[in-house]
Parts: structure tokens; sequence; C-alpha cells
């Protein structure tokens, strides 16, 4: 069951976000009979319109834990699309002998692939490596009840509760809460006398002629390397991973379903495409190493 087999609608396709919530919204919820009759003909008969039915009533759903993860500055289309999927993999696997709504068994999927896609995606993606990092990355904010530093018994009560060490509860909010200064700061009028910034009193250990030419040495090879491995992918391949990751920093995000659209494919075998060239481009760059 995929995606391009089941049309679901896309923000893309109805125009708008926007548009898209009030199109999935208004999409019937299932009574619980009506989803244990759905569930077995997909089930016994591999029904693709029950299948299809299923997911449809559960898209709102998916909206609505996307908007969980709104602070991580990534679209919320995205974020739908990646939830959707997993959507997706909860319907087939949905068992409707177990006597579980459909609703509570799939919002560990559509947690499940969007927490994938945010630490994919992320900045504090380097950050976060552990399985106890992971559930604190995605709980702290949430059990923090003030906005100031965490106190050294607050810090282990929440560590009791998700099973990690206080002293990572601790680490991990001086990493939420870290802020970017800027190096060279704008500068008010009246202000350039008494102006200190970073870059007054920062030395720079690289300026020695030794390290400028290691450096761009360095970044020649890197650079290589990198056109290296896109070289060995086939031209659409090649494209998506560019459109997606070496975009330039003006240019703005090309979503999966932007591109499904240009190539008239589904999100999802975007998505496939795009974790299959990266795994060569990998492979590529490691023997070149």
């Amino acid at each position: 069951m995929t995606s391009q087999s089941l049309l679901l609608p896309t923000p893309v396709s109805l125009g708008s976000l926007d548009h898209y919530i009030q199109a999935v919204n208004r999409f019937p919820l299932l009574t619980a009979e009506q989803e244990t009759s759905l569930a077995r003909r997909w089930r016994d008969e591999q029904d693709l319109d029950a299948a299809r039915e299923m997911v449809l009533s559960h898209l709102r759903l998916v909206v609505a834990v996307s908007r969980q993860y709104l602070g991580y500055g990534l679209p919320q289309a995205d974020l739908i699309q990646e939830g959707n999927i997993g959507l997706m993999k909860a319907v087939r696997r949905f068992d409707p002998e177990r006597g579980v709504r459909l609703v509570s068994f799939a919002l560990h999927w559509v947690r499940a692939e969007i927490h994938e896609y945010v630490l994919r995606n992320w900045r504090m993606v380097k950050m976060v490596t552990t399985k106890a990092q992971r559930k604190l990355f995605f709980n702290l904010r949430s059990m923090k009840e003030k906005s100031e530093a965490l106190t050294q018994k607050e810090a282990q009560e929440i560590a009791r509760t998700l099973n990690v060490k206080p002293e990572e509860v601790l680490e991990m909010e001086t990493r939420l809460a870290g802020g970017e200064v800027s190096l060279d700061p704008m500068v008010q009028d009246g202000e350039e006398e008494n102006r200190m910034s970073p870059m007054l009193y920062l030395t720079n250990k690289e300026d020695e002629p030794a390290h400028i030419v290691e450096a761009e040495q360095t970044e020649r090879y890197r650079h290589e390397t990198l056109q290296k491995a896109l070289a060995s992918l086939d031209a659409r391949s090649a494209a998506i991973v560019r459109s997606r990751w070496l975009r330039d920093e003006d240019e703005a995000v090309v979503t999966l379903q932007e591109l499904a659209d240009e190539y008239g494919v589904s999100a999802e075998r975007i998505r496939q495409i795009e974790a299959n060239a990266l795994r060569k481009m990998r492979a590529t760059m490691a023997d070149a190493a």
C-alpha cells in the first residue's frame, strides 16, 4: 500500500495547507463497527478502497499531531506528509480483532515517522543520538512548568518520569535553551565608542599560510568528492538531492510533495528516491576517503 495507490489529498493538490486541513476535517469519522468491517476487508481481501477509507478518516489525527512539532521550524506540510506515511503503516498493520481503535494504534506510528523526520532535518540532530536524548528532546519542553531554569529537584522528578539521569535532563535543558550570539551585531546610533562585540576580541588561529592552504585543499577535496558522488546518480536522483539538500541559503525549502508534483509520482516515491540516493552518495564518498 503506497500513498500513490491510495491517492490521498495533499496541501499542494488542494492549493494550500489551510484548504487541505479544511478538506480532511470534512471526512467523516468511522464508527467502531465500520472500522472493524473495513479493517477485515483490507486484511482478508487487500481491498485498497477499504484501506483508503480508513486512512482518510484519520488524516485529521495527523494534522493534530503535526502541530505539536511546529516549534522545530520545519514546514507543516512536510510534517503532515511524514505523519501520513506513519498512518498508512498503521493501517497496513492494524488488527481489528484486538479490540483497540485505529486512532490509538495509529498514534504511535504517526509520531514515530514525524520524530524521525525532525531528527533528520532539525539543526540539533547532532546533539540527539541516544534513546535517552531522544526522549528528553521531544518531552522536556512540555514537561517544564515554567520558563526559568530547572531546579535540582525538578530535574530529578523529570528524570524519574522519563527514566533517565538527572544530569542528562540538565544537559538537554542547556542545549535547548542555548541561543545564538552574533559575532558582529548591528550597532545603534551613538554606540560606536562603547561597541564591544565578539568579533573584536576573538582571535583567528587559522590565519597562518599553512592553515589557509590546508583549508583550501580540504574544501576543494570535499567539493570534488561531493560532485563525484552526485555524478554517480541518475539525473532525477541528483536533481532531487540538490533541491532538498544542496540549495542556497536564500532558497525556499522544497517539499516532498512539490517534487512529487514536478516528477509526476507520489511523495513517498520521492522520499524513497532521496533515501536511496543519499545512501549511494555516502558509499561513494566513503570509498573516496
